[in-house]
């Protein structure tokens, strides 16, 4: 659980921000407080291979987003 995590933050003027980083616990915790949204860009050097993808391709972080919101449709893809 040592993974380093970085998110795309929109920030002034619409230019977006690197956040992280962050552990996992800590990544789940911003997804809880909706600051992390499925499509959200997250990177991992571990994980992601160091690429930007949307959160909701990463499994176990959807899996968390989806047990929150229940309600939700499944992205297309």
């Amino acid at each position: 659980m040592s993974t380093d995590w970085f998110f795309l933050k929109k920030g002034w003027l619409g230019k977006a921000k690197a956040v992280g980083p962050l552990n996992e616990p800590d990544l789940l915790l911003r997804i809880d407080r909706g600051e992390i949204a499925p499509e959200t860009l997250v990177q991992s050097e571990s994980k992601t291979r160091g690429r930007w993808i949307p959160m909701n391709r990463v499994g176990p972080a959807f899996k968390h987003w989806r047990k929150l919101h229940p309600e939700a449709k499944a992205p297309s893809q």
